[in-house]
């Protein structure tokens, strides 16, 4: 019998590494749509952005991963809307209409989820937007420093679209990343240490005058002390929350929603992370409302409705812009001329580090309201690439106040003026002029 060489482990591994990479076939895809202005990603600045580019009156296309619009408002089941108070446009259009809505909400920040979703999309329809769900960005083609085509992926295959001009309103900044920007990341370049995520969830089966000084947001409540009594009740019952400020949130009578939980250490970049995150903030969402089923009484009936398909993601890429917003601006309420935001929402960092808290980075600098330009919602690498909502340019400190939903409407809605001005004249975004845009601006300035 022959003698036989076992492979040493070395060898083995090599062959494993080898075996673990492929080279994709080429393939030749036809052009899905030709449009003036595509919006990647359908969340509040996504779905603004696509609204103000059509009423422009540019062939607008937006593309959302999920099977609603609407962002962490609906499929994140976050439908609860911070510093929106002095934004016109239509971030006002959006409260008007679901302020007017057979399900509108007993409280003045938070809307119906369902509501939001068909309003949104009626917004959309209304506008002309050329909305397509269920699909995702996946890749770029360029020509020098310009985006030709984006590549998508979705149950009618991989597809191309082309555009004069493009939007990144992925949260996560996705396509401008895929285009090759620079971004910064996290607290520091070293660490890349981000804000935690949250599971958001629905439950009902409680009432709102029995349950009344566990809610926040609601009148003759502290905002720390209703909080801390939820926490308590919680432990009552056999769970601690790993968010040590628990919050619950009114949308009726008898429908509340949760957030109760701290996922550490999970990048929004990175899939393994996000599902990760997921499954150990469901699990913890379910024994946490298992806790207040516990302590019986007023809690006896209360059943969890559903937890969020999206993760709440609190940070992820901030493009670099042609300006970044800083804590600078924050602190001495810096005023643009060519301003198309102002925002009044302070500094909000949900501790990086749970050894040191697992609450409310609460030692801030005092900041006063400030204005964000356009130019930090225009890619510095790419020219005819303009971002909105949280992943515009700016540092760490400036992103944690300016992330909040009210501002990403306003600056969603002045990407897709500019977008839409600047496919029309045929310039790019580097070279279009404040008072092209300016007459434009004036109802989301304030």
């Amino acid at each position: 019998m022959p003698e036989q060489t076992i492979p040493n482990k070395s060898e083995k591994q090599a062959k494993v590494f080898i075996t673990n990479t492929i080279i994709e076939a080429e393939k030749k895809l036809g052009v899905t749509e030709q449009c003036d202005v595509i919006v990647c990603g359908g969340g509040p600045a996504g779905v603004a952005a696509a609204i103000a580019a059509a009423r422009q009156g540019a062939k607008t296309a937006l593309i959302e991963a999920r099977g609603c619009l609407g962002g962490i408002w609906t499929a994140g089941l976050m439908s609860w809307i911070i510093d929106d108070a002095n934004k016109d446009g239509v971030m006002k259009e959006i409260s008007d209409r679901l302020k007017r809505s057979p399900d509108r909400s007993c409280n003045k920040y938070a809307y119906d989820i369902e509501q939001t979703k068909l309003e949104l999309e009626r917004m959309c329809v209304e506008a002309g937007v050329r909305v397509r769900l269920h699909t995702r960005v996946c890749a770029v083609q360029k020509n020098g420093d310009d985006i030709t085509h984006i590549i998508t992926e979705s149950k009618s295959g991989r597809e191309a679209w082309t555009a004069k001009a493009f939007i990144d309103a992925t949260g996560d900044g996705d396509l401008s990343a895929q285009a090759g920007c620079s971004f910064d990341f996290g607290r520091d370049e070293k660490t890349g240490e981000c804000q935690p995520m949250s599971l958001i969830a629905i439950f009902t089966g409680v009432k709102l005058s029995d349950i009344h000084p566990y809610v926040n947001g609601v009148p003759g409540n502290d905002w720390l002390k209703s909080k801390e009594a939820l926490k308590k009740i919680m432990e009552a019952g056999g769970a601690s929350p790993s968010y040590a400020v628990p919050t619950i949130f009114a949308v009726h009578e008898d429908v509340f929603l949760l957030m109760a939980n701290h996922q550490y250490g999970a990048k929004g970049t990175n899939a393994a992370d996000l599902t990760r995150a997921t499954i150990e903030a469901r699990e913890e969402v379910h024994a946490l409302i298992e806790a207040l089923r516990k302590n019986g009484g007023i809690w006896n009936n209360i059943r969890l409705i559903a937890t969020s398909e999206h993760i709440g993601v609190r940070e992820g890429r901030r493009i670099n812009g042609l300006y970044q917003v800083g804590i600078g601006d924050l602190v001495t309420g810096i005023r643009h001329e060519d301003a198309v935001c102002r925002a009044s929402f302070g500094i909000d960092i949900h501790s990086t580090n749970p050894d040191k808290s697992k609450a409310i980075d609460c030692e801030q600098p005092r900041t006063k309201p400030y204005d964000i330009p356009l130019r930090a919602l225009i890619a510095k690498d790419i020219k005819n690439l303009f971002i909105a909502g949280r992943c515009i340019s700016g540092d760490f400190f400036a992103h944690a106040s300016y992330r909040v939903t009210g501002n990403s409407v306003a600056l969603g809605e002045a990407s897709g003026i500019a977008a839409a001005i600047s496919a029309e004249k045929g310039i790019n975004a580097h070279t279009l002029e404040w008072e092209q845009v300016k007459p434009f601006m004036t109802k989301i300035r304030e």
